[in-house]
């Protein structure tokens, strides 16, 4: 699935294009893209046609677009979804759900096309409501509101408002692993499973330490690690296995090429040289190393 590095690389993609753009029609192609909406895709086509979109959000790993301050298109990629940049009158992508085509008073006319594979991902228009810290509800907007479909994700390690010492008081109330509370997107949004790994091999941490058994440097030093290593992969584009994980015009990133533990199994550890291991983990996998990363 993707993690805030891909989330944010659309989001980025999306911005120039759909802000100040008018909603000129919409067409749902499969109302499977609409499993978290409330109406039907007459009722989401209908909504959206003649409204203007002022921005591309994003909070973890949803976007969102605010149609004013009321409510929003809301985005979740799911496990393959795409948002494609293109053409008026290009031709269709495989695997379209849904085509949004825009009047930007700027770039003219633009077809905005969510793909999906799988089924999983979907669209919504969702109500926006205000942030109980009254700070902006997520990148791309100054607003400090967030759809209801949000609203329940923490904010993530990149996010100005994060709060850090909130962060630490909640890793010391808990005795449940440190990856498993990586993975909690109330606890820290925008964290999967490929970002926990790395950001624990870069921390020397075992990801199954438990979190109230981490000291507070070593917590300090894990939320640096984690920051580090998603701005890394910002700047390479995201992690690309397969042609699933893509920007708006479609092009893949190449923070694969960085990984230090994440799908590495067997290969030396690029400090110690002690193989990367990989064990199973709530029906997927952890990799590490079994030198570097000791269970405390």
């Amino acid at each position: 699935m993707p993690e805030l590095p891909e989330v944010e690389v659309v989001r980025a993609g999306l911005e120039p294009a759909v802000t100040g753009a008018l909603v000129a029609s919409v067409d749902v192609l499969d109302e499977r893209a609409l499993t978290r909406h409330a109406g039907t895709a007459a009722h989401f086509e209908a909504e959206l046609t003649g409204r203007r979109i002022d921005a591309a959000v994003r909070r973890g790993k949803f976007l969102w677009m605010p149609l004013g301050s009321d409510d929003a298109i809301v985005t979740h990629l799911g496990m393959s979804g795409q948002m494609l940049l293109r053409l008026p009158g290009a031709p269709a992508e495989r695997h379209e759900r849904v085509r949004i085509e825009l009047e930007h008073p700027e770039h003219g006319p633009l077809s905005v096309v969510f793909a999906d594979q799988r089924t999983f991902g979907s669209l919504a228009l969702d109500e926006l409501v205000d942030t109980p810290d009254a700070a902006a509800g997520g990148r791309g907007s100054v607003l400090p509101r967030v759809p209801t479909q949000v609203a329940h994700i923490a904010r993530d390690p990149l996010d100005p408002a994060f709060d850090d010492a909130r962060f630490r008081a909640r890793l010391g109330r808990t005795s449940s692993g440190i990856k498993r509370v990586l993975l909690d997107q109330t606890v820290a949004s925008g964290i999967g499973n490929i970002y926990a790994d790395e950001s624990l091999w870069a921390a020397r941490i075992h990801p199954e330490t438990a979190a109230s058994d981490l000291p507070t440097r070593s917590v300090n030093r894990l939320l640096a690690e984690v920051r580090a290593v998603l701005e890394k992969a910002l700047a390479e584009g995201g992690t690309s296995f397969d042609a699933q994980y893509v920007n708006v015009n479609g092009q893949a990133g190449y923070f694969a090429h960085s990984l230090n533990a994440y799908g590495r199994t067997g290969q030396p550890c690029a400090r110690c040289g002690r193989p990367i291991v990989r064990v199973s983990f709530m029906n997927r996998s952890s990799h590490f190393c079994p030198r570097c990363q000791r269970v405390r």
